[in-house]
């Protein structure tokens, strides 16, 4: 796996760091120099965020689904817009794309912008999910690395990789080196949702799960070296 366009999905809990909400500046300024030294080495890059570090779904009776995923997305547009100025900060040219208008912080998204944005060198920032309620920003990951023909995904974790139980709960848990999207979804590891795992298998997309807390993690996955665990599909 030595991957030329990959789209990188960033927890948002994880760039949170120990605060657990908002954002830890360090956390995001690390991944921003492990990014460039791809990036400048010619990887095309389309990032995804998760909005955890903000809103984690339906909390409340009080709050339609609907109306709880709007907020989501709108998390996850706030992410981009800090991580991306991060990123230009540290020299990089960037853009956010969206699925729906978003007045002037960002660009509706097309195939042939993105498209366009990764020629110029940019990297490109998938912000907003689908743009629909009930699918998360591990769908919307999946529906971009197909339509944008990724080489792979990458997942950023707060988990080093995949585990045939959790970690956090059971010590004896045993991490995969390699395991099949079709065994995921078989044994239900949970790597990302179920909607999202189908459209991998379906769409022969592979992906790759590390720690983003790793040392060098984001660079040496978006040069092919994965201290995780590799996905196929």
């Amino acid at each position: 796996m030595n991957p030329r366009r990959v789209l990188l999905k960033l927890s948002g809990e994880a760039l949170a760091g120990a605060n657990k909400t908002g954002f830890d500046e360090a956390t995001v300024k690390e991944v921003a120099r492990q990014v460039k030294i791809s990036v400048e080495a010619g990887v095309q890059l389309g990032i995804v965020i998760g909005g955890g570090n903000f809103w984690r779904g339906r909390t409340s009776d009080a709050i339609d689904r609907p109306k709880a995923d709007q907020i989501g997305m709108l998390a996850t547009i706030m992410n981009c817009i800090y991580v991306s100025e991060i990123f230009r900060n540290a020299g990089m040219s960037t853009q956010i794309l969206t699925p729906f208008e978003c007045g002037s912080m960002t660009e509706l998204f097309s195939k042939d912008r993105a498209n366009r944005y990764f020629a110029e060198g940019k990297v490109v920032f998938f912000a907003g999910g689908t743009g629909h309620p009930y699918f998360s920003t591990d769908t919307g990951i999946a529906l971009r690395a197909i339509e944008m023909d990724a080489d792979c995904i990458l997942l950023a974790k707060s988990i080093d990789g995949v585990y045939d139980s959790d970690p956090k709960t059971n010590p004896n848990a045993v991490k995969y080196d390699e395991i099949s999207i079709q065994e995921v979804i078989e044994k239900q590891l949970g790597v990302i949702d179920l909607t999202a795992s189908i459209m991998c298998m379906e769409n022969k997309m592979p992906l790759a799960v590390f720690g983003l807390n790793e040392k060098n993690g984001i660079a040496n996955a978006m040069q092919g070296k994965i201290n995780g665990t590799i996905v196929t599909a």
